[in-house]
């Protein structure tokens, strides 16, 4: 690439991102095998949002790249619910489920809930608890043990509450495929609601009283990408609005429900819903109430987390939500449900000291069952595959997620990691982009291979015979290896801008952060700098690498990148030769957040 480009590319915070700033070519010969391309933007709408919003510019091309319009750039930089928050009756069953919760409550029957045990689940049921003791009405909340009971509602499980004389279960979280369960508990007097969003195979259960599901066949509400939490969010919305139209606020304080938003927006973030419309709202609103008044539970987990602040979805996705998980993958997630609801300090204190507690545990043995995947992988060549499929009888069922998550990244393909215990395996999937696994898990368990199985595009869960670990292999091959093969030629990273290092500063990273929250359907703009060297490398923590980089003029800028070392980005940065890199501005939490830091996430041979 040409020196005069380089230097024309170079753009100081608060400048004008024109044409010359974007990249002359794209650039090809990166780590990651994907083509960096430049995001489009209509100049017309930047130019429009410009005027409209009276923004800088390299922020309003960001918004139009995005497909915010200029009419609504305002209302996207500062959502508001008020504008935003749908009727919740929108959700198919959502006014039937009021209207029998409502009646419960005035017949002073006993209530209870069944949430899974992740972040999402444990979220949507924190959120019932406190609303239902806001109100005075004692409820009874059960989350399953992952070992004894598994993913669900459960005969076990439902009878523990049926047991405490529960007439009423709603599900969170599970329960849209438990139609069997559901009807033999109806036989014996209990009634169930299910709160869900995972995709239903066939028709939404019979023997539920209702099924309020935004994925279930017939949901015409458009709100796709809510998950348990928001869904159970819209629920206290309603039947807020039913109780005080029924006079039940009369003699005694009504509930602000607004209260519950930072629960709600963890759990959206912790299930990776797509950043759009009313769960980005509900996030961005979330994140505000963390920082002002934030549930007590998350504040104490986030100092026992040593975080400085709490303000981002990556500190609900990366600080508080592996903590949350950690309960429910190695321990019981009824501890974290209880830190989120107990309203006794000291106890919280000490349950937010044991989550990070088991939260290290966690980590020490996902980075066991990593290293032996990895092994077993090369050894056995199972990369050479399209779908990566590892199984072995002494790793934590725990961890599997967390480690395919790890396989996929590291051999960028989809990875299937399946904990075995007495003959039968539970396991995790994750895919790459553009790649739909959970809908081919799903498939596998109606053809009879799986126990059972299912979950979304890039994320499943399945139980199988160990016998049949080979045949399932060959099945997502043959379904997949063609399609994976396409979507990893054809990758492309847009970046939003070539920027110079003196752009990489917090004030910087405030300005781009103004764009989020970020997620999908909203992704965190990625940058790009051109012709730099590394001057300065090391490892820190277990694979992670910082560096200190050099513009061409001789500018240096500290730059991190997470889990690259012994893969091929991480060589790039310790070669000292000259690359471009691709990556975000973010504030360096490290120094207190009042400088700014270069997150590389793909770097390319520079000619």
């Amino acid at each position: 690439m040409a020196p005069d480009l380089i230097v024309e590319a170079a753009v100081q915070p608060n400048e004008d991102l024109g044409s010359a700033v974007l990249l002359p070519s794209p650039v090809a010969q990166t780590a990651s095998g994907a083509s960096w391309v430049n995001r489009k933007a209509s100049d017309s709408d930047v130019a429009f949002i410009v005027s409209n919003a009276k923004i800088d510019r390299l922020l309003a091309r960001i918004l139009a790249s995005r497909g915010v319009s200029p009419d609504g750039a305002v209302q996207y930089l500062n959502p508001k619910l008020r504008d935003i928050l749908p009727d919740p009756y929108v959700l198919c069953d959502m006014e039937k489920a009021t209207a029998i919760i409502v009646e419960a409550i005035r017949a002073k029957k006993k209530i209870g809930v069944f949430g899974d045990y992740d972040v999402d689940g444990t979220s949507a049921a924190s959120i019932l608890k406190l609303y239902f003791d806001a109100i005075g009405v004692d409820i009874r909340v059960h989350l399953p043990d992952r070992f004894t009971e598994g993913y669900g509602p459960s005969a076990a499980g439902f009878g523990v509450l049926v047991e405490q004389g529960v007439e009423l279960v709603l599900t969170v979280d599970c329960g849209s495929s438990s139609d069997e369960l559901f009807a033999e508990f109806k036989a014996k007097g209990a009634s169930s609601i299910v709160f869900d969003h995972h995709l239903i195979q066939g028709s939404p259960p019979a023997s539920a009283a209702a099924v309020v599901n935004p994925n279930a066949p017939g949901d015409k509400s458009g709100l796709k990408n809510l998950s348990a939490a928001g869904v159970v969010f819209l629920a206290i919305i309603a039947l807020n609005r039913v109780l005080r139209s029924k006079g039940f606020f009369e003699e005694r304080p009504e509930p602000d429900t607004l209260k519950y938003l930072d629960l709600a927006a963890l759990g959206l973030v912790a299930d990776v819903m797509e950043m759009s419309g009313v769960t980005r709202a509900i996030v961005a609103q979330g994140l505000k109430k963390l920082r002002i008044n934030g549930n007590p539970g998350l504040v104490a987990l986030g100092e026992a987390a040593g975080a400085k602040e709490l303000q981002s979805t990556y500190d609900l996705g990366f600080v508080l939500g592996p903590r949350i998980n950690a309960a429910g993958r190695i321990g019981h997630a009824q501890l974290a449900f209880e830190l989120l609801t107990t309203d006794d300090g000291d106890k919280r204190h000490a349950l937010a000291l044991k989550l990070d507690d088991l939260n290290k545990q966690r980590r020490a043995i996902e980075q066991q069952v990593c290293e032996e995947a990895i092994a077993k992988i090369e050894n056995e060549r199972l990369a050479d595959n399209g779908v990566i499929v590892v199984a072995n009888n002494n790793w934590h069922a725990g961890v599997v997620g967390i480690v395919a998550g790890r396989i996929k990244e590291r051999f960028d393909r989809p990875a299937v990691v399946i904990a075995i215990e007495n003959g039968i395996g539970k396991g995790s999937a994750r895919s790459i982009e553009n790649i739909d696994l959970g809908s081919v898990i799903s498939n596998a368990y109606a053809q009879g291979i799986l126990i059972a199985g299912g979950g979304h595009a890039m994320a499943a869960g399945l139980t199988i015979d160990a016998d049949k670990v080979s045949q399932l292999r060959d099945y997502l091959n043959d379904e997949l290896t063609l399609k994976i093969d396409d979507a990893r030629v054809n990758r492309k990273i847009e970046i939003d801008g070539v920027i110079s290092p003196a752009a990489i500063t917090a004030s910087f990273a405030e300005l781009i952060s103004s764009a989020g929250p970020f997620g999908p359907g909203n992704p965190e703009p990625v940058f790009a700098l051109l012709n730099v060297r590394s001057v300065h490398s090391k490892i820190v923590g277990n694979d992670h690498i910082a560096a200190t980089l050099s513009s061409p003029d001789g500018m240096q800028f500290r730059a991190i990148s997470f889990r690259s070392a012994n893969s091929p980005l991480g060589e790039m940065l310790v070669r000292g030769k000259h690359i471009h890199v691709a990556g975000r501005v973010t504030k360096d939490d490290w120094r207190g957040g009042n400088a700014g830091q270069f997150q590389i996430v793909d770097a390319a041979v520079a000619n």
